[in-house]
C-alpha cells in the first residue's frame, strides 16, 4: 500500500503547481498555456519551446513591456495597421485587441479597456505594457525575479459564417464553418441555439454556436444576427398624368406610382415620355421599372394631344427651356434681328497663346518667351508624335535676384479625342476657378536655376489625345519660361540643350498679347425689343495683335482665344438671353451673375437652328453681369439674343 500512498501525495502536491489544473488531463491542458519572458532578454518560452522576439522585456518606469507582434504571434494572432485609425491590430477568426501609439486606451473586441501605461515605439517596435495585454486576453500574469509569466486557457473559436448573403423564408440556407483551435486539435463537439436549416418566417435571428476540441476546452459563445426577408417579389410599374387630353405645347407632368417590396430607388426606363408634344394625335408612353435583384414590370398608358396649340415650339422653348439647355430657333430669322453696335476697353493684362504648332509631330520646344508680373497662359495641341508625351513648362532665372513664381487660377480640359471636349471642359473649370479662386501655389527659382513650374499641365498624354489648358501666373521677377514637350520619362530640364525649337504651323497661333482682358459696354437697356450682339467677328469684337518672340513675327490672335470678356448689361423686365452659334459648333462656359453656366450643359451648339437659354430676368429691371472666354475647338463669330419672352398663358 506505500507505493500508492506515495503517487497520491505526488499528485496532490503537483496539481497546485501546475495552477489548479483538474485532473483531467484534457482540461489541465487547455489552462496551461504559459509563456515566460525574461528581463532584458528576446527570449521567450511557450510551453517549453523557445522563441525569439522582436525586442527584449523592457523595464520603463517600473512598468515591464513587451513588443506586440511578438506577444500576438505567441497567442497566434494575425497582426496588421489600420492606417484610417492608426491602430496595430491583433486578430483571429473569434476576435481582436487594437493598441494605437502614446495612449493607455485599448479596444479589445469592441470594448474599451484603460491599460496600465501607454504603448511607446522601441527600434520601430510598439512596446505594450504586459499587464495591459493580459487585461485584454484575459491573461493571468505574475513575476518572480527576472522573469514574467503569463499563463492563458487555450480556447478554440467557434466563429462561422451564412450564405447567401441576403436569406429569404423558405429558401437553404448554409453554414460555413470557420472554427479553430490554438493547438491545431479537431473538433469533436458542437452545440447551437437558434440555428434553422431554412427559416419560415421573416424577422431577426440570432445564431449561437459553442465548440469543442480534442483537447476537451470549449469555446466561447460566437453568435450572427441575420435579417430573413419575405421572398422577393417584382415591383409594379404604374404612373399617372395630371390630364388625358392636352393642347400641342402644354407641359405634361408625371407622378411614378411604381411600388416594391424592398427596393426604394426603383430604376427607371421610359419610353415615349415628353414633356410637351407639338403634333397632335395619341402618345404611347412606357414606364419599365426594375428592382435591385433585376425584376422588372412595365405599364403602358395613352394621352391625346388635341388639335388646339397653347405654345409654339419656338415660343415653349423661349419660355420654360433651363438654363443652359437648348431649344429650336429659325437660324435664318435670327439673322433679320438688328444688331447692336459697341465699344470696349481693355484691362492692361497679358496673354501668352502656346497653340502652333497645333499637331505636335516631334519632341521640341513649343514656345519661348519672358515675363514679369500677372500673365495668363493658353495652352491647346493635339500629340501626333507616335509616343505617350508631357508637357512641361520651364521657368529659367537668367537674372541675379530669386525669383517667386506663383500659380493662381487654373482649368484644364484632356487628354481626350475630341478637341471640342477639351476646350469646353478646360473653359468650364478655369472659369470655376475664378469664382473659388484657389490658394496660390509658389515656387522659388534661384538665379541660374531652371525649374519645372505649373506641373498641373504635365499629364501623360497619349497619342491623337488632345490637351487644353488656362492658367493665371505670376513672377516678381523676370523668367524666361519655355514650353517643352518629350516623351514620356524624359526629364525636360536636362533635354533642354538637345531638343530644338518647334516651327509654327502657320495656321493656328503661338505669341504673347496685351490687353487680353476686354470689357464689353452696351448701351441703354436691351430686351425691350428684339436685339443681338455679335461676338469674336474680327469687326466689332477685333482681334489681339501681339508678337511670337521666338522669331519676332508679328500676330493675330485669331477667334481671341484666352481673352478674358467681362461684359455688364442692364435688362428689361422678362428678357431672353440666349446664344445662338454662327460660325458652325461652339461650346464653352460663362459666369451668369456669380454662377458657372456651361455652354451648353449638355452636349454643343451644333447648329445655327440651335439657341442655349443663357439668363431670364424676372418681373424687374435687373444688371446682368457675364464673364466668359472662346473655348477653343469652337467657331466663331456667335451671336448673344436679347427679346422678351413670350406671353405665358393657360
Amino acid at each position: 500500500m506505500k507505493p500508492i500512498k506515495w503517487l497520491l501525495v505526488v499528485t496532490l502536491i503537483l496539481v497546485p503547481l501546475l495552477g489548479g489544473a483538474s485532473a483531467d488531463p484534457a482540461a489541465a491542458r487547455a489552462a496551461s498555456n504559459v509563456l515566460v519572458l525574461t528581463k532584458n532578454s528576446k527570449k521567450m518560452v511557450l510551453n517549453g519551446t523557445l522563441h525569439i522576439g522582436a525586442q527584449p522585456l523592457t523595464i520603463k518606469n517600473g512598468v515591464s513591456y513587451a513588443s506586440f507582434a511578438s506577444m500576438a504571434a505567441r497567442y497566434g494572432y494575425a497582426v496588421s495597421y489600420d492606417a484610417k485609425t492608426k491602430e496595430s491590430v491583433a486578430r483571429t477568426p473569434s476576435g481582436e485587441i487594437r493598441f494605437r501609439m502614446n495612449t493607455k486606451i485599448v479596444n479589445a473586441n469592441g470594448q474599451s479597456l484603460t491599460g496600465q501605461a501607454a504603448a511607446f515605439s522601441l527600434n520601430g517596435s510598439m512596446m505594450v505594457p504586459i499587464r495591459t495585454w493580459a487585461l485584454a486576453t484575459g491573461s493571468r500574469v505574475s513575476a518572480a525575479g527576472v522573469n514574467v509569466t503569463l499563463a492563458w486557457e487555450a480556447k478554440p473559436s467557434a466563429a462561422f459564417s451564412i450564405a447567401p448573403a441576403k436569406i429569404y423564408t423558405g429558401e437553404p440556407v448554409t453554414y460555413i464553418d470557420r472554427f479553430s483551435s490554438p493547438d491545431g486539435a479537431p473538433l469533436v463537439n458542437e452545440e447551437w441555439t437558434g440555428r434553422q436549416e431554412m427559416f419560415l418566417d421573416p424577422g431577426t435571428y440570432t445564431i449561437t454556436r459553442t465548440v469543442q476540441d480534442a483537447t476537451g476546452a470549449w469555446s466561447d459563445p460566437y453568435s450572427l444576427t441575420i435579417e430573413v426577408h419575405a421572398p422577393n417579389q417584382p415591383p409594379v410599374a404604374d404612373f399617372r398624368t395630371d390630364k388625358d387630353v392636352y393642347r400641342q405645347g402644354e407641359r405634361i407632368e408625371y407622378a411614378n406610382l411604381s411600388t416594391d417590396d424592398s427596393t426604394k430607388n426603383l430604376k427607371e426606363y421610359w419610353i415615349g415620355k415628353q414633356d410637351v408634344y407639338f403634333e397632335p394625335g395619341e402618345k404611347t408612353i412606357t414606364l419599365e421599372v426594375t428592382d435591385e435583384e433585376g425584376y422588372a414590370s412595365s405599364v403602358t398608358k395613352t394621352i391625346r394631344i388635341s388639335d388646339e396649340v397653347l405654345y409654339t415650339r419656338e415660343e415653349y422653348g423661349k419660355l420654360f427651356t433651363a438654363i443652359g439647355d437648348m431649344f429650336p430657333v429659325d437660324g435664318k430669322s435670327v439673322l433679320s434681328i438688328p444688331t447692336l453696335s459697341y465699344d470696349f476697353h481693355s484691362e492692361p493684362s497679358k496673354m501668352i497663346r502656346s497653340n502652333s504648332p497645333e499637331l505636335w509631330t516631334t519632341e521640341g520646344i513649343a514656345y519661348d518667351d519672358q515675363f514679369q508680373g500677372d500673365i495668363r497662359l493658353l495652352f491647346h495641341n493635339k500629340n501626333m508624335t507616335g509616343s505617350p508625351v508631357r508637357m512641361y513648362l520651364i521657368a529659367t532665372n537668367e537674372g541675379y535676384r530669386t525669383a517667386t513664381f506663383g500659380v493662381k487660377n487654373f482649368g484644364a480640359g484632356g487628354p481626350d479625342q475630341y478637341e471640342d471636349n477639351t476646350g469646353k471642359m478646360s473653359t468650364v473649370r478655369y472659369l470655376d476657378s475664378l469664382l473659388t479662386p484657389p490658394a496660390v501655389k509658389y515656387t522659388t527659382v534661384k538665379p541660374g536655376q531652371s525649374v519645372k513650374v505649373l506641373t498641373d499641365i504635365s499629364t501623360l498624354i497619349k497619342p491623337n489625345l488632345i490637351y487644353s489648358a488656362y492658367a493665371d501666373v505670376t513672377s516678381d521677377q523676370t523668367l524666361r519660361f519655355r514650353v517643352v514637350v518629350v516623351k514620356d520619362g524624359k526629364d525636360p530640364i536636362k533635354e533642354l540643350s538637345r531638343i530644338q525649337l518647334m516651327p509654327a504651323d502657320g495656321k493656328h497661333t503661338r505669341g504673347s498679347f496685351n490687353n487680353a482682358t476686354r470689357e464689353i459696354d452696351i448701351p441703354g437697356m436691351l430686351g425691350a425689343k428684339a436685339e443681338r450682339i455679335v461676338l469674336g467677328d474680327n469687326k466689332l469684337d477685333p482681334y489681339l495683335d501681339g508678337y511670337d518672340n521666338t522669331d519676332g513675327s508679328l500676330q493675330l490672335n485669331r477667334g481671341n482665344f484666352g481673352v478674358l470678356y467681362k461684359m455688364n448689361i442692364q435688362l428689361a423686365p422678362r428678357t431672353l438671353v440666349a446664344l445662338n452659334p454662327r460660325g458652325g459648333l461652339y461650346t464653352g462656359a460663362f459666369i451668369v451673375n456669380g454662377s458657372l453656366v456651361p455652354v451648353p450643359r449638355s452636349g454643343w451648339l451644333r447648329s445655327q437652328d440651335e439657341a442655349m437659354v443663357l439668363y431670364r430676368s424676372g418681373n424687374y429691371r435687373e444688371t446682368l453681369n457675364l464673364t466668359y472666354l472662346i473655348a477653343s475647338g469652337s467657331n466663331l463669330p456667335i451671336t448673344m439674343i436679347f427679346q422678351s419672352l413670350p406671353t405665358e398663358k393657360s
